[in-house]
């Protein structure tokens, strides 16, 4: 294995598929608290994938201050006071817009990736 093979670790995601990937488990499963999510997020990978605090609560924060998802305050299932998150209808937009592009990236690099020289 080389040095780069070495240094990456199962959790990493292309840069900006987070944001990605907590709008679809939203929208999916519906509002969940941000333990919730991240559990949820690792599930769907099959364990090929960790989401740590550091990773999943700045995430929150920013999709929350772009208006695509808003938290209120509930009681989890341990009975402990959380913020539970929920896609808004402009989240539910740029979650389409998201996918599109992602589909149109990923098929322009298969392209590259399938082409013989």
């Amino acid at each position: 294995m080389s040095k780069l093979d070495m240094s990456r670790h199962k959790s990493d995601l292309p840069h900006g598929t987070l944001d990605l990937v907590i709008l679809r488990t939203l929208d999916t499963m519906g509002a969940l608290h941000g333990y919730n999510i991240a559990r949820r997020i690792e599930q769907a990978a099959g364990g090929a994938m960790r989401l740590s605090q550091g990773a999943i609560y700045p995430a929150l924060i920013r999709l929350e201050q772009q208006g695509w998802i808003r938290a209120t305050w509930g009681v989890s299932e341990t009975n402990r006071k959380v913020k539970i998150y929920a896609l808004t209808r402009t989240g539910v937009r740029q979650l389409r817009d998201q996918i599109a592009s992602w589909e149109h990236s990923t098929a322009l690099v298969a392209r590259f990736l399938g082409a013989k020289a």
